[in-house]
């Protein structure tokens, strides 16, 4: 599949127009909704490319979001994340540098913060209350992209942060629902909890039916190939783990023996410590070079 999806697109022009781009290392999904074109844009969980073998950074994923940004003579007004990523490094900061906008987040990140700054041991001098990040969202929160109206959903579980963005008749869900198939999102990161994402869940799945999903990642089964949008009513009809008529303790129960099982993401430690920064790079050491911690037997 190629990286960048076609244009999908509403009338009247004052509804949301969104692209996405996959990017195939690390399944990710990014998204810029924009109102028209030489309109405004918000840009959505974008990916920031790493070689963990080798430790290089790359922008070729932020650069597609560039290159489109610019053919469509948009303004960039919020670089948004669902939550601090555990499984690709943030390009929100890259994309400031060149294009501008706001860089969001939930106002409950500091929560998040709080538990890897401890972890990693970072530097005395890292704050733990969001202000790393431009923005923070409160729940329920209405905000602009040009002429679109938004809304900020808090949707904690996979993460105490989670926030989920509705706009129109979309809403970009973060990790906290993938594809029908594949399920849900993981509750076992340090402040993750089964119930809450359950409740968050159904918060969503109470839209109405034909209100469109966007995922931030898709893990296919071999038998289809890459997909990330589907409906409310596609969700509460078919998804393997919390279907309409799943109870929040049955649910609790399937997601704390399937949490058990599974193994860290390739990139938790490298992403978490970039994502807790919008984005950022740990500050330089007095050699010039940027370094990521490794907390030997810490997790």
């Amino acid at each position: 599949m190629e990286p960048a999806a076609n244009i999908l697109t509403s009338t009247p022009p004052t509804e949301a127009h969104i692209q996405a781009f996959f990017d195939k290392t690390t399944f990710t999904v990014s998204y810029v909704v924009f109102d028209r074109d030489g309109g405004h844009a918000a840009i959505i969980d974008s990916v920031l490319n790493y070689d963990h073998k080798s430790g290089r950074t790359s922008t070729t994923s932020a650069d597609q979001i560039l290159d489109f940004l610019h053919a469509h003579q948009l303004t960039s007004d919020w670089i948004l994340e669902t939550h601090a990523h555990a499984d690709h490094l943030s390009a929100a900061h890259y994309l400031q540098e060149k294009i501008g906008g706001k860089i969001a987040i939930g106002a409950h990140i500091h929560q998040v913060q709080k538990v890897f700054k401890a972890l990693f041991n970072l530097e005395p001098g890292f704050a733990v209350d969001g202000s790393q990040f431009d923005y923070l969202f409160a729940e329920d929160e209405e905000f602009q992209i040009g002429d679109l109206t938004a809304r900020a959903l808090f949707v904690p579980g996979h993460t105490p942060a989670d926030m989920a963005y509705q706009i129109g008749d979309a809403v970009f869900v973060g990790d906290t629902l993938f594809m029908p198939d594949v399920g849900t999102a993981r509750c076992d990161f340090p402040g993750g909890d089964a119930r809450m994402l359950y409740q968050s869940v159904k918060k969503i799945l109470a839209l109405p039916e034909q209100t469109r999903l966007f995922m931030c990642h898709d893990y296919p089964p071999d038998e289809r190939e890459v997909q990330w949008m589907c409906t409310v009513a596609d969700q509460r009809h078919h998804n393997i783990h919390v279907h309409d008529g799943v109870s929040e303790s049955a649910f609790i129960a399937m997601r704390t023996k399937r949490d058990a099982g599974l193994d860290m993401p390739v990139l938790i430690l490298p992403s978490v410590q970039v994502n807790i920064r919008a984005g950022a790079l740990p500050p330089k050491e007095d050699n010039g070079i940027c370094y990521l911690k490794i907390p030997l037997n810490g997790i």
